[in-house]
């Protein structure tokens, strides 16, 4: 009995350990809790971003290029499986000769085989205004031969960090020819 309580104490400082690590859901070796003053968060609001994506295929200067495709992309409808990297102005009004306001910078792919559809992974980066240096990231899909798309907003930095919200797409003008592409944005956020 006397060689059994010992073994009973470990036991019981070991389960005590583990279940407090489990029910605390935290390693307090690399992160903690804190509460949301201590990062000066007051209240959340929301706020509505207006502009124009510029999708530019064909020319000297694109600002959409083609980095891998499948071979069956070739003969697909959908063109599924290719992908494209982009640094796409965001602009005031549809007008390429617009105020400059941001880029659109990430990676498209054709991920859909029976119709056009995109998955988008990209964050809008603002250079303008009261947003300049801040930016909102992107991540859904974009059926882009519907009216209207939306796609998720997963975050953001700068004046819309903890962001999250939606971002409606809408085809202004699109060149079947060359493949340019005009989109308005209407980006729904609410941040701190």
């Amino acid at each position: 009995m006397a060689g059994i309580l010992p073994k009973l104490i470990v036991f019981m400082a070991i389960f005590i350990t583990l279940l407090t690590v489990i029910v605390d859901g935290e390693s307090h070796s690399f992160s903690k809790t804190l509460p949301l003053r201590s990062k000066k968060l007051k209240r959340e609001k929301m706020s509505h971003l207006h502009f124009y994506f510029h999708d530019i295929v064909s020319g000297r200067n694109p600002t959409a290029i083609k980095v891998a495709e499948a071979e069956s992309t070739k003969t697909s409808p959908t063109e599924f499986g290719k992908m494209v990297i982009i640094d796409d102005p965001l602009t005031e009004k549809p007008e390429a000769t617009s105020k400059l306001v941001g880029r659109a910078q990430g990676i498209y792919a054709m991920a859909s085989q029976s119709e056009l559809g995109l998955l988008m992974t990209l964050n809008y980066c603002f250079m303008e205004g009261k947003y300049n240096g801040s930016t909102l990231s992107i991540l859904g899909r974009n059926t882009v031969m519907s009216e209207v798309r939306e796609m998720p907003v997963v975050g953001g930095s700068g004046l819309v960090r903890f962001s999250r919200g939606y971002a409606h797409a809408k085809t202004q003008w699109f060149n079947h020819t060359t493949k340019d592409g005009v989109v308005e944005y209407n980006v729904y956020v609410i941040h701190y």
